[in-house]
């Protein structure tokens, strides 16, 4: 039997969102695991500074645009010849309560969340298959599990990943592709952007009493990403200090 040691050599992985926050820990986690990494934001400067920081390497891309995300996945793996991990973490918050959500608030947050998970996942799955292995693993949020006051647009897209995670685990298992996810509560850009009463309100009702650091991610999608996790496939894993007891 083999031993769990986060060793990623010869693997490459893609991670989407990865100009800071999670994606930029989960991207620096890989690397220094031995991967092949590339990053993916809609920030090109930002992903481009960080993947630069990391030894990773970058592109633009707007997940919420078929032909951006069909283009990153392909220039992957033109370069590598593979792919074997796929994080999607990219995300947008446009908070306020829903009678004061405009269409364009509910549809971004969908398109890029849900809809960004959907085609980075359908771009990848060709290659995966062909190679009879891959690792999926989504970032959903407690949001999308418990709902929140102000996140209409998120909690459902959140939510929506959950379902999506269920749904193309059950049908990709065998194909030997596995698709998790996490549930953070980490201290994100968009962590930051809420106000300060809310954040404090959020604080107080983490059993740990404190938001995580996005380094604190990188354990739970380096595990469920590992070829010994491979048999876990459907499962949304909390990483969230206790808030989802």
């Amino acid at each position: 039997m083999s031993t769990l040691s986060f060793d990623y050599s010869g693997q490459v992985v893609l991670v989407t969102g990865g100009a800071r926050g999670i994606g930029r820990a989960v991207g620096r986690f890989f690397a220094g695991a031995g991967a092949e990494v590339h990053l993916l934001d809609f920030d090109g400067d930002g992903v481009a500074a960080t993947a630069a920081e990391i030894g990773a390497r970058w592109s633009r891309c707007d997940v919420s645009d078929t032909a951006s995300a069909d283009a990153a996945v392909a220039s992957v793996v033109d370069r590598h010849g593979r792919l074997d991990v796929l994080v999607n973490n990219a995300g947008i918050l446009r908070d306020t309560v829903l009678w004061k959500l405009t269409d364009d608030d509910w549809e971004r947050v969908m398109a890029v969340h849900a809809g960004g998970t959907f085609r980075m996942t359908r771009a990848v799955v060709p290659h995966l298959r062909a190679r009879g292995y891959g690792r999926i693993v989504n970032v959903t949020s407690y949001s999308g599990l418990r709902g929140n006051v102000g996140q209409a647009n998120y909690s459902t897209a959140k939510a929506g990943i959950v379902g999506f995670t269920k749904t193309a685990a059950k049908e990709l298992a065998r194909f030997g592709i596995t698709v998790n996810a996490v549930s953070p509560n980490a201290e994100t850009r968009m962590i930051a952007s809420i106000p300060q009463a809310k954040r404090e309100e959020m604080t107080a009702a983490i059993p740990m009493g404190r938001f995580a650091d996005p380094a604190e991610m990188c354990a739970a999608v380096g595990f469920l990403a590992s070829r010994e996790a491979g048999y876990i496939t459907g499962a949304v894993l909390p990483v969230d200090g206790g808030m989802a007891m």
